[in-house]
């Protein structure tokens, strides 16, 4: 009896337990698919970056003896559409079983499950082997509370999983040294080289544009720069952690005009289509300082970005969907500005972030929430433009990861679910963690006037505008203090200049 066996471009896990052995009767199946680039537009070298890698993990299948569908963005059975596709092979095949995975997006799981009922086939899914947490762990921790907390969820899976503990106790006998991680770099020490491959994927890129599929940023298709397999990946990691996670604590949340990585480990991309364990990166990072290699605010910092927020923001979108990605709590509703597509602006942050998430398909967290994220809640932009946006042009973005991360921390759409206080700053923050502010067109410490930086006013006139959301969240208090402080000439003015601001946003 022939089985089918799916695999989509976000499960390449060579270790999973499907492939502990060669069955003749067990048929692999992966697929390019119109269905997955057109769903929102993507970055170029997120497709190119997906593709090049399931194409390298068909062909190891392959040599391991394994049978192998590949369905190429141009082969003419090829429908685009995937249940269409499974069930075509099943035909050809004369399958009757069919196999797949637990897709991490809500739109597959979904689509999938109501295929699986009308297909006339026996469908099963099986797990994905990858995270160290259920679908609903998050739902089942915090069930009937009104406040959820990462920080609680993150203690319980140290505990439950041994990471970073001295028997009962945390390792350095406290939880969290996000405090010792928050140093600007002001030059040295001098980030190492970017250890990744360079690949030629001008072939691969050309099948894609030829076949319509619409992309923005580079592509830099003739020196690609991410893992496309697990060695290459595992190669990667192993860089990290013997010359960068010293590092990375202190400098996590740093920004430079000269270095678009600084001391960050580019592993989500691999992690996120499963070439790496969130386990055997885990094991890793405490091993760097069981041994001495790393101090333990860079490890715990790391490892809490793993085991605590990754895991943890999975179980919110799982609690949440479907709906979470409509959500919109403080009705915003402004366009998208044009530049957030080719980082043509004035302010010099918001053109190196988003210049730099164009060029490379990457920025790093601080980059993602308290310069692209803030300025886009603080101008009151649509969020579900926000979600889009964040979701095509990252080359780590799948929505289970994205979307709670983009609606819930970054712009407060949840109603504050996530986050329990909008993450927003003026521009003092800005020039505190970085030279950004140094020669840009705006004057970081003026509020009014045409060379003011637009953060100072759109910071002010967002808690005055949502002081009905606001006011009363303890962790904000101070600044509603300082407005109330302000005359109410001063705050008019404000006001006034932050209308300005966003109406006028292509223009900044």
């Amino acid at each position: 009896m022939t089985i089918l066996r799916l695999i989509l471009g976000d499960q390449l896990n060579s270790q999973h337990s499907w492939f502990k052995s060669v069955e003749p009767d067990v048929h692999y199946v992966m697929m390019e698919v119109r269905q997955e680039t057109d769903y929102v537009m993507h970055h170029a070298q997120k497709v190119l970056g997906i593709f090049a890698a399931m194409r390298a993990f068909a062909e190891q299948l392959r040599q391991a003896g394994q049978n192998i569908h590949y369905l190429a963005m141009d082969d003419t059975a090829n429908t685009h559409d995937i249940p269409t596709n499974l069930t075509q092979l099943a035909h050809k095949t004369g399958a009757t079983t069919i196999e797949y995975q637990a897709p991490d997006e809500w739109r597959l799981d979904d689509q999938f499950s109501m295929w699986a009922t009308d297909s006339g086939l026996t469908v099963s899914m099986v797990d994905t082997e990858h995270f160290l947490t259920e679908r609903s762990a998050a739902a089942e921790m915090f069930k009937g509370r009104k406040r959820w907390l990462m920080e609680q969820f993150y203690r319980t899976l140290r505990q439950q999983h041994g990471v970073l503990m001295d028997g009962k106790d945390p390792a350095g006998g406290q939880w969290n040294f996000d405090a010792e991680n928050r140093k600007a770099w002001k030059g040295q020490p001098p980030p190492p080289a970017d250890p990744r491959p360079v690949h030629d994927h001008r072939e691969l890129w050309q099948t894609i544009t030829d076949a319509g599929v619409k992309t923005f940023g580079t592509p830099q298709a003739d020196a690609f720069r991410w893992p496309v397999n697990r060695a290459e990946a595992l190669a990667q990691l192993e860089h990290f952690m013997q010359h960068v996670l010293p590092n990375f604590g202190d400098y996590q949340d740093a920004m430079h005009t000269d270095e678009p990585f600084l001391f960050h480990s580019l592993l989500s991309f691999a992690l996120n289509t499963k070439m790496l364990s969130p386990k055997e990166v885990i094991a890793a990072a405490e091993r760097a300082w069981r041994e001495g290699h790393a101090p333990l605010p860079a490890v715990e910092g790391f490892i809490r970005q793993i085991l605590g927020w990754r895991e943890y923001v999975r179980g919110v979108y799982w609690s949440q969907m479907p709906g979470y990605t409509a959500s919109n709590a403080l009705a915003h509703d402004t366009p998208l500005p044009d530049w957030f597509w080719d980082g043509q602006t004035r302010m010099q942050c918001l053109s190196q972030s988003i210049g730099q998430s164009l060029e490379h398909a990457y920025a790093h967290h601080i980059q993602r929430l308290m310069i692209i994220g803030n300025f886009a809640l603080l101008a009151g932009v649509d969020p579900q433009a926000v979600h889009r946006w964040y979701l095509g042009v990252y080359i780590d973005a799948f929505e289970w990861v994205e979307a709670p991360n983009t609606l819930g921390m970054s712009q407060f759409a949840d109603g504050g679910l996530l986050a329990t206080k909008p993450y927003v700053s003026s521009a003092a923050y800005v020039g505190r963690m970085g030279n950004y502010c140094k020669g840009c067109h705006y004057n970081p410490k003026e509020r009014l006037g045409e060379k003011a930086c637009p953060f100072n006013a759109l910071y002010w006139d967002f808690f005055d505008r949502h002081a009905s959301h606001f006011q009363k969240n303890p962790r904000i208090g101070m600044a509603y203090r300082q407005l109330a402080k302000m005359n109410p000439t001063d705050r008019q003015a404000i006001r006034e200049q932050a209308i300005v601001w966003r109406d006028n946003l292509n223009t900044l």
